[in-house]
């Protein structure tokens, strides 16, 4: 394993359904998370620290983010509610009875005054934080809106849904400023890279566009995972970008050579959120397996450059496709270190429920092989031991669980050179048979226009000769054939 490889440092257990999203605190020593279980986690990341649950959503939890500060955390729900966390003891919320339909995300604003959030009634709304009141809604999508951010400098909104729009939002005048649709599927997931100038896009068609909104072009398309892509984050440098799949894998692309250069085998399930810290150094992916895992992201602890030219060690000279793998001489894992669970039961008092308060403990660590090539394949992943313990903030003792699972062993194979050749035949048909598409629809729209000329040119000379023959008859009139 070499040192400038993402290495798992941890992962988390704790939700009993599927991990729905996932948020660093600004500070980088908490991580939140929601779930299909209808409940927010706040996970202290310092060893040995405790995780507060924290109930009130009366149906699944869609999205959470902490506030710039981080002294809140604002949680989306199916249950049509938004509410806003103190991530404390208290676990004292407020509650945003925010849309007529499942709320699918949440975020805030670079400077915490505002939200916007996005729904299946088809509509992006903006409220005010300190208020806890609506402010204006946009409604130009025409089926259920998936995500919706903020720009860092808030001057804008970016917002995608199943209308297969991405769609860009003045915030001053609430006009919608473009519109973009490339994708064949439902538009999953949206967000501006760390300088605003870019937007990012991902579909459930398992594609990924980057579009720069200076010149409304679209700079980068990705299509490296099997089945649709459920989030991504960019990393804070834009050097980076990571992505969470229902292909069970997260891949981490590098943007400025434009190819793929890790696939993470670690979750045993889709793959349903995935976020860097802000500082860049974690990142963290959350799936349909119920758990959370941590990862270091050591490949930007080195300067790009040095980077650069390790791919470029490892790549094989000859032209693609190839594929490029470094393997281990021996199967490796970090000697696995004793995890104290302790259960706290504390008794606290919410506006709704007492939240539920457990000690999370769990250090294990897992290696992946390094891949320099953009069209991988799937592998499995092995796995080794764990257990965990929780008990209700009620006072009321639960039944102990004790989890057992495997260390995780993080591992990439490939495919013969055979299968990528293929592969990248198949994305090569896939660009072919879109151009094709649009100079169909650029033929259509020019023979439709030709059509047009012609009529109106044929109208102009009936009108022509019309006029001719009144003139005719009315300067003479003609002679009498017998005459």
């Amino acid at each position: 394993v070499y040192s400038e490889d993402p290495a798992l440092e941890r992962h988390f257990k704790g939700h009993k359904n599927a991990v729905t999203c996932v948020h660093f605190n600004p500070n980088s020593k908490q991580l939140a998370s929601g779930s299909a279980d209808k409940t927010v986690m706040i996970w202290n990341l310092a060893p040995k620290g405790r995780a507060l649950r924290f109930f009130g959503h009366q149906d699944a939890v869609t999205g959470v983010q902490f506030s710039p500060s981080g002294k809140r955390v604002a949680s989306s729900s199916k249950d049509r509610t938004v509410r806003l966390w103190t991530p404390s003891m208290k676990g004292e919320c407020a509650v945003f009875r925010a849309h007529t339909a499942a709320v699918r995300s949440v975020a805030f604003s670079a400077d915490g005054l505002r939200l916007v959030t996005a729904s299946d009634d088809k509509s992006v709304k903006v409220w005010s934080v300190d208020r806890q009141s609506f402010i204006y809604s946009l409604n130009q999508h025409t089926n259920w809106v998936r995500c919706a951010r903020f720009s860092p400098d808030g001057r804008l909104i970016v917002s995608c849904g199943d209308d297969r729009t991405v769609r860009l939002w003045d915030t001053s005048t609430k006009h919608c400023l473009n519109c973009f649709s490339d994708c064949s599927g439902s538009s999953t997931f949206v967000d501006f890279n760390s300088n605003g100038t870019c937007i990012g896009s991902s579909g459930a068609d398992s594609s990924l566009n980057i579009w720069d909104i200076r010149t409304n072009k679209l700079i980068q398309h990705y299509k490296v995972h099997s089945e649709g892509i459920n989030s991504f984050s960019f990393h804070p440098s834009n050097n980076f970008l990571i992505t969470g799949s229902s292909d069970h894998t997260v891949k981490v692309l590098d943007l400025l050579e434009g190819r793929l250069i890790y696939t993470l085998h670690g979750h045993k399930g889709a793959v349903t959120s995935v976020a860097f810290s802000q500082a860049g150094d974690l990142f963290a992916s959350g799936g349909g397996d119920r758990q959370i895992l941590l990862w270091r992201t050591n490949f930007d602890s080195k300067s790009y450059q040095d980077v650069l030219q390790k791919h470029g060690r490892r790549a094989t000279p000859d032209p693609p496709p190839h594929l490029s793998d470094i393997y281990p001489r021996s199967p490796h894992l970090h000697h696995p270190q004793d995890s104290a669970v302790q259960v706290l039961n504390i008794s606290v008092r919410l506006q709704i429920m007492s939240p539920f308060v457990i000690f999370s403990g769990f250090l294990r660590h897992g290696f992946v092989h390094r891949s320099v090539q953009r069209w991988p394949t799937h592998a499995p992943s092995a796995a080794g031991n764990q257990t965990g313990a929780f008990s209700t903030g009620k006072g009321r003792r639960e039944e102990e669980e004790t989890v057992l699972t495997h260390p995780l062993e993080v591992f990439s194979t490939h495919a013969s050179s055979l299968d990528s050749t293929l592969q990248h035949i198949v994305r090569q048909l896939d660009i072919l048979t879109q151009t094709v598409s649009v100079l169909e629809e650029r033929l259509t729209l020019t023979e439709d226009r030709m059509k047009e000329c012609l009529l109106h040119q044929s109208q102009i000379l009936q009108n022509l000769q019309a006029s001719r023959e009144q003139q005719r008859s009315g300067s003479h009139t003609p002679p009498h054939p017998f005459t």
